[in-house]
């Protein structure tokens, strides 16, 4: 869309967004002519600021007043800033020193990297973890319950543990211990899906008489259900959020708690920007929550496979997006090593 812009048009609409995001007030020719350096009269940055508007870059809001971005201006200037910075030395050293040394499955590391992001950002960060059942498993072990039914008992390398009740029929101890033994040697390293087709190569390629107890793991591994509960959202930093000048008005902090606890809705956001590369900016009507379309969700994932974590913030479209970008972008890499290295039995840290 910047395309359709001269380099004027460019110029004067990312001044009027910077001093937007700078002041939150409707910006006139006057004051970009003075603080942006723009060699060009008021009366010529207002007929361009008139023609932006008509290309619905910008609107009034009063007659008299000066004008402010709409979402496609918005969305303009956050193109053009995604690939422009780079985190400052400072901050990396920042967000190494607080998240370098945890340990997922130890530590939280979502709510350390959320609380991080959220005051370095002054906005509400949202993270969601990777679903164990895509993450790489430790041991998987069955375990008798009652009868008709197993305990499928998953740890994963980041030291993760989740329990699935498996519907089976009764099975002899001794051949329980067997299936268990197998699966010590079948486990280490795979994801769940992995094990499944592990398991039927195991029973294409091997014959004899330990056919029977690989046909046993495969139907029971089969048997273990996907993940049934909703992958969990995390929020942190509301209370940075809320200093912001915006939130002067009691009003809008109510409807931005409530949109806060309709989880699904911010996950659905975040499922919008599965498989895509890189940081992911939706703003205004591209990210409404509830009631609320003054707001803008950046995310990034982080993570292996087909269900990777997410780690982003929430606050409204008057960000510094030339500063909170790459923090997210920065922040998510670091998490995503994090998990790596818990991947990983042979790192060091461990």
């Amino acid at each position: 869309m910047s395309g359709e812009l001269s380099f004027r048009k460019r110029r004067i609409l990312y001044a009027a967004l910077t001093e937007y995001i700078a002041t939150g007030e409707p910006v006139g020719s006057r004051r970009l002519a003075k603080r942006y350096g723009i060699n060009l009269s008021p009366a010529t940055i207002r007929n361009v600021l008139s023609d932006l508007e008509d290309a619905g870059y910008l609107q009034q809001p009063h007659t008299s007043a000066g004008r402010v971005p709409t979402d496609a201006g918005f969305r303009v200037f956050i193109d053009a800033l995604v690939q422009m910075r780079e985190v400052p030395d400072t901050d990396k050293t920042l967000i190494l020193a607080r998240l370098r040394d945890l340990r997922p499955g130890q530590d939280d590391v979502m709510r350390e990297a959320g609380k991080l992001l959220a005051s370095m950002t002054d906005a509400a960060a949202v993270l969601t973890a990777p679903r164990p059942d895509q993450e790489h498993l430790d041991q998987l072990h069955f375990m008798p319950l009652r009868a008709g039914r197993l305990l499928a008992v998953m740890v994963t390398r980041s030291g993760a543990i989740q329990n699935r009740v498996v519907p089976y029929p009764e099975v002899e101890r001794a051949e329980l211990d067997r299936l268990n033994n197998l699966l010590d040697e079948l486990v280490p390293g795979a994801t769940l899906l992995e094990l499944r087709d592990r398991l039927s190569v195991e029973m294409e390629t091997e014959r004899g008489r330990y056919d029977s107890l690989r046909r046993s793991a495969s139907k029971m591994v089969e048997a273990i259900p996907d993940a049934t509960t909703a992958t969990e959202v995390v929020i942190e930093g509301q209370g940075k959020l809320f200093e912001r000048p915006e939130f002067g008005d009691v009003g809008k902090i109510r409807t931005y708690m409530r949109a806060f606890e309709e989880r699904e809705r911010i996950l659905e956001l975040i499922e919008q920007t599965v498989g895509s590369a890189g940081v992911q900016v939706l703003v205004g009507t591209e990210a409404s929550l509830g009631d609320i379309t003054d707001v803008s969700v950046i995310t990034s994932h982080y993570g292996e496979g087909s269900s990777p974590g997410t780690l982003g913030v929430i606050g409204p479209a008057r960000m510094d997006y030339a500063k909170v970008v790459p923090l997210v972008d920065f922040t998510a890499r670091v998490v995503g090593e994090l998990y790596t290295a818990a991947d990983d039995p042979d790192d060091e840290r461990r």
